[in-house]
């Protein structure tokens, strides 16, 4: 049996979700170099890149990558954070994530089958000049 995790550490995943969530890049950053694990997920598997991939913010997607943010995890579901700013149609965060490694072929669905699957032809042409 594992033991309770305590309120305090729990109320601190809460805050920096929130803060991947809300895009503030540079509290969520001070936070990572304090110790908070840059590759930190929440009960979904979501991580904090994720998030910020999901709600449309590049600055902290870049940030967080620049700390060490693994661009190719994938979430309980499967889903990236390039399928995720694929979905949002982000292409800055597209473009970020493509330019530190992460693959349009990755998990389930993949940015490129979630490009595919909305009819997202600006995001599938954005995928496809980064196939190497």
């Amino acid at each position: 049996m594992s033991e309770p995790i305590e309120p305090g550490v729990l109320e601190l995943a809460r805050r920096v979700f929130g803060l991947a969530r809300s895009g503030a890049t540079e509290e969520l950053a001070a936070y990572v170099d304090a110790g908070v694990p840059v590759d930190l997920t929440n009960e979904k598997g979501d991580t904090l890149l994720i998030l910020a991939a999901y709600h449309d913010h590049p600055e902290t997607v870049a940030a967080l990558l620049a700390l060490g943010a693994d661009s190719g995890r994938a979430n309980d579901r499967g889903q990236t954070a390039l399928a995720a700013a694929v979905f949002r149609r982000s292409e800055a965060g597209v473009r970020t994530l493509l330019d530190a490694g992460a693959d349009p072929d990755a998990g389930g669905p993949s940015a490129r089958e979630t490009a595919a699957f909305f009819d997202l032809p600006e995001m599938t042409a954005l995928l496809d000049r980064r196939v190497d």
